[in-house]
C-alpha cells in the first residue's frame, strides 16, 4: 500500500489538467459547431483524437513519476 508515497498534489494537478482539457474541448467544439456549420463527425473525430493524446500524455506523465 504504497499509494500516498505520490503527494496528493500530484493527483490534484492531473485532475485539474484533465478538466481544463475537456473544458477547452467542448468550447472549441461547441464554437465551432455554432459558427462553423462543420459536419458532426468532423467534429467528433478531432475531439476523440484531442482526447486520447491528452490521455497518453498523462498516463505516460503519471508512469514516469510513478517509476522515478
Amino acid at each position: 500500500m504504497n499509494e500516498w508515497t505520490i503527494t496528493p498534489i500530484f493527483y490534484v494537478v492531473v485532475v485539474v489538467v484533465v478538466v481544463v482539457v475537456v473544458v477547452v474541448v467542448v468550447v472549441v467544439v461547441v464554437v465551432v459547431v455554432v459558427v462553423v456549420e462543420v459536419e458532426i463527425v468532423v467534429v467528433v473525430v478531432v475531439v476523440v483524437v484531442v482526447v486520447v493524446v491528452v490521455v497518453v500524455v498523462v498516463v505516460v506523465v503519471v508512469v514516469v513519476v510513478v517509476v522515478d
